[in-house]
């Protein structure tokens, strides 16, 4: 009768822990699905999605010196920014994003520059302007020119990143310097190598 007892004792403990052990089982596997559908991604993946969107941006076939492209990743979610000339590397963009492997929402929110043919002169004349300088010309060789020419009716910004402080000067001072342009705005970013 003591051994019976002992016996059915030892059931319900087993029981109980296998009742507990679901039950954390339940409430883990819950706190997954849940910070997945609220778009929160392991660090690892994060880093993963942000890599690969720069990667995919940077290789759009029609990325020119006078686009702008900036993007955010929250969890799964990615956001573009930005201003481009063409509205097809607008769509493009949007596309080579959605295809990334754990991406699962993209909010496109990059604007397509209205077309104006005096935009369109003062872009060739900054070009000539900014990267024909001697002390910016290292800033013209390979494939993506790091700084970025917006024009928007008149109004120039300047994004992307320099060497150094004097190089960001110089590239406002050569902007300002362009016959036509009502405004700079200078986002130039100084990167240390």
């Amino acid at each position: 009768m003591r051994l019976t007892s002992h016996i059915n004792e030892d059931r319900r403990e087993y029981m109980k822990l296998r009742i507990w052990f679901v039950a954390c089982m339940i409430l883990a596997l819950g706190s997954a699905v849940l910070a997945r559908q609220a778009g929160q991604a392991p660090a690892r993946s994060t880093e993963r999605i942000t890599r690969e969107v720069r990667h995919e941006l940077l290789m759009l076939p029609y990325l020119g010196v006078f686009d702008n492209l900036a993007y955010k990743v929250d969890g799964y979610n990615v956001t573009l920014v930005g201003q481009v000339t063409r509205p097809t590397l607008k769509s493009d963009a949007e596309n080579v994003v959605k295809r990334i492997e754990g991406v699962e929402h993209v909010d496109n929110q990059i604007e397509v520059l209205p077309p104006s043919p005096m935009d369109d002169r003062l872009r060739r004349q900054l070009y000539r302007a900014i990267y024909g300088f001697p002390a910016l010309q290292k800033y013209a060789l390979g494939v993506q020119q790091p700084i970025r020419i917006i024009v928007k009716a008149g109004k120039v910004t300047l994004e992307g990143v320099v060497d150094n402080e004097g190089d960001k000067n110089i590239a406002n001072i050569r902007a300002n310097g362009v016959p036509g342009v009502f405004s700079v705005t200078n986002n130039l970013q100084v990167v240390k190598n």
